[in-house]
């Protein structure tokens, strides 16, 4: 797989446990939504509508091949799946299409019709749907669905236990499909579908089995199947660290992934609910969530601002599409008892949420700057699902308050200003891009994570009415990006590389500025009313190569950089592109930034400019919300409220506890403590 975009969501372009789905008013006592009367039982017509999901299911009778078999198979030949594509036509219909051409003599897709990754996917949602609203026909969906899975995963030989990703329209399978995905053939080895097979079973083990224990027990032996593989392809190397770019990392995680890894881990947490004597479920999740709290990185500071990463392979790259990192760590503490786990989830939800939510919301992917702009429903879903679930396991309900702000996204607080999500019919289209325009087809992959969402958003009705009736974007004061070419000034010279893309990070606008000994270039910054942070990306070399650069305002030095990195290792790439934070800020009173090469060739990629105090502000028919962020290192003061009304602070640490709560009238100043945020309702 191709890691610079999600495989679907860019063609068209979670996670509560069954055993941990919501947070109680009491639990959240000290958020700004607890202090909000909870709606009466039936005042509001739930979210979750899966007619459009429904819309997308199709059946197929698949020929006996070796290998690939499933539950009662004989006596029901018959299974459900899933188109992967639904193109948007006139008149507000969808066309179900295929992945890669169509060959009119076949029928067949270069890619297929359905996939293992959306049919494990929508599986979950279909078993979130049953066991929550007690729909007879998603626990239906849910069963067919989990058979179809079943027969995509290979039951014998050296690949037993790896599923393969696409199956054509007659059940023809397809492992080789173009454009070719890694592993080839699809079964091959470890991949996204194996760990969303894991997440699939898992969760369909703990719906099922007080209902069909039969089809249950059935479903346990197909997780332990895919337990096989992870553990002769990922978990044999368990407690093993590599080196990527002069950093150690876990050498177990499931294609090097987090990502992939927490999907797993979602569904062994609620396997595990069910099924606690488990060891040898037991002992994979543990050694996966260990590998994924190994790559929490960064600060409040400093880039990735606390994030867990995605990758073991790269330092320089973050998605929000599969990065439920946070929620899969959360649930594993409940189901390990192992409140450690929560630390770097805890982090990721207060420190990195906040950065990605004043800056503009769910981007695709920052590499490390916000290059894929583009926002889908797979990424809001990620952050929305890790932010509820580390409120409910680490009783924080302050984070219920900057779920609203995400789950806002689906109804207004994104580029296009318009609702992406529709209750009446279960749509969500396949993307908003930067410029506000809306990819209006609504594939599965959008689908089902837009129905994740609304589920979570069901359970949690509070937060559900704050994101619907505030979901106006007033302002953003957030992380902005100057790119190194765009310098107002320099003696050095732009560089254009063949490719923008490295092999694991990407230079922004497709270029940098290469500065070699005793080059300038200035930067004009422009007018700020507070001190702003200074991150400067450039490519470091492996090893000390000597290059060095001084960067300063007018004749205030900001601090000396050193362009190198470690032992390339496991990286795809040779050197890092990466951002480094200068000693100090750029104070308010200065707008102009310039940087000399002291020594050696500094490639400059671009300038990560962030406020130390950063702001968001929704508003809409149910009044107001502003969140604000400080990344300093002592407590700042920030001014909040509104003129002329009455409003609530909260001011949260950087660890999330509720230090102070003060009642407003008109505007105000507060005191944000280090690395904490505020959330500010009206």
């Amino acid at each position: 797989m191709n890691r610079t975009a999600s495989r679907r969501g860019l063609a068209g372009l979670t996670a509560l446990v069954l055993a941990a789905a919501g947070i109680t008013a009491t639990a959240t006592a000290q958020s700004a939504l607890a202090a909000e009367p909870a709606s009466p039982a039936g005042a509001t017509a739930p979210l979750a509508n899966t007619a459009h999901l429904d819309f997308l299911l199709d059946t197929v009778t698949p020929a006996e091949i070796e290998g690939h078999t499933s539950y009662r198979l004989d006596e029901q030949p018959q299974l459900t799946a899933l188109w992967t594509y639904a193109d948007a036509r006139d008149g507000g219909a969808f066309e179900r299409v295929g992945g890669g051409p169509l060959d009119l003599a076949t029928g067949h897709w270069g890619q297929g019709s359905y996939n293992a990754d959306d049919i494990a996917r929508a599986a979950v949602v279909y078993l979130r749907h049953w066991t929550q609203t007690g729909a007879e026909s998603s626990k239906t969906s849910a069963y067919e669905l989990l058979r179809s899975l079943a027969y995509l995963q290979t039951t014998s030989g050296e690949n037993a236990g790896n599923v393969v990703l696409w199956m054509q329209p007659d059940g023809t399978l397809n492992p080789s499909p173009e454009p070719v995905e890694l592993p080839d053939p699809s079964d091959s080895g470890p991949s996204y579908w194996l760990a969303r097979s894991i997440w699939a079973f898992g969760e369909g083990y703990a719906a099922f089995v007080d209902t069909d224990p039969e089809f249950a027990a059935f479903l346990r032996d197909r997780l332990g199947l895919g337990l096989g593989a992870i553990e002769r392809e990922a978990l044999d190397t368990y407690g093993q660290y590599v080196e990527s770019d002069g950093v150690q990392v876990p050498a177990w995680l499931i294609v090097d992934g987090a990502d992939a890894s927490a999907e797993a881990s979602l569904g062994l947490s609620a396997y595990l609910a069910a099924a606690p004597d488990d060891t040898v479920a037991r002992e994979a999740l543990r050694k996966l969530t260990e590998g994924i709290a190994a790559l929490s990185s960064g600060s409040t500071r400093a880039w990735p601002y606390g994030a867990l990463m995605p990758w073991a392979q790269s330092r320089s790259m973050w998605h929000a599409w599969s990065s439920q990192m946070p929620a899969a760590l959360a649930t594993a503490s409940t189901a390990l008892g192992d409140p450690a786990l929560l630390d770097g989830a805890i982090l990721d939800s207060t420190s990195f949420t906040p950065t990605l939510l004043t800056a503009g919301g769910p981007d695709n992917a920052w590499y490390p700057t916000p290059i894929e702009r583009v926002q889908i429903a797979y990424g809001a879903d990620s952050r929305l699902q890790s932010l509820l679930s580390v409120a409910d396991a680490a009783e924080l309900p302050g984070l219920l308050d900057l779920a609203a702000l995400e789950a806002s996204w689906y109804f207004g607080s994104n580029a296009s200003g318009e609702a992406v999500y529709d209750p009446a019919t279960g749509v969500t289209v396949d993307g908003v891009a930067a410029d506000g325009t809306i990819n209006r087809n609504s594939g599965a992959e959008s689908t089902i994570h837009g129905l994740l969402s609304m589920l979570a958003l069901d359970a949690h009705p509070q937060v559900a009415q704050r994101a619907r009736s505030v979901a106006g974007v007033v302002e953003r004061d957030g992380l902005t990006v100057v790119e190194g070419e765009t310098a107002a000034s320099t003696t050095g010279a732009v560089a254009t590389p063949e490719s923008a893309w490295t092999g694991e990070s990407q230079f922004g606008g497709g270029a940098y500025l290469e500065l070699t000994r005793g080059q300038k270039a200035t930067f004009d910054l422009g007018a700020s009313d507070q001190a702003r942070l200074v991150e400067p990306v450039s490519l470091l070399a492996e090893g000390d190569d000597g290059a060095r650069s001084l960067w300063s305002s007018k004749l205030l030095p900001l601090g000396v950089l050193e362009h190198s990195t470690g032992a390339r290792g496991i990286s795809p790439a040779p050197g890092a592109l990466l951002p480094q934070q200068l000693s100090l800020p750029l104070p308010a009173s200065r707008s102009q930034l310039t940087v000399t090469a002291l020594s050696g060739t500094v490639d400059l990629d671009a300038l990560i400019v962030r406020p130390v105090v950063s702001r968001l502000e929704l508003a809409g028919e149910g009044g107001a919300t502003q969140l604000v962020h400080s990344a300093g290192l002592i407590p700042q003061p920030a001014s909040v409220g509104f003129d002329s009304v009455g409003s609530t602070a909260k001011i949260y640490d950087a660890s999330g506890e509720l230090v102070r709560s003060r009642e407003l009238t008109g505007t105000g100043t507060v005191l944000i403590p280090a690395g904490g945020f505020a959330i500010v309702t009206r």
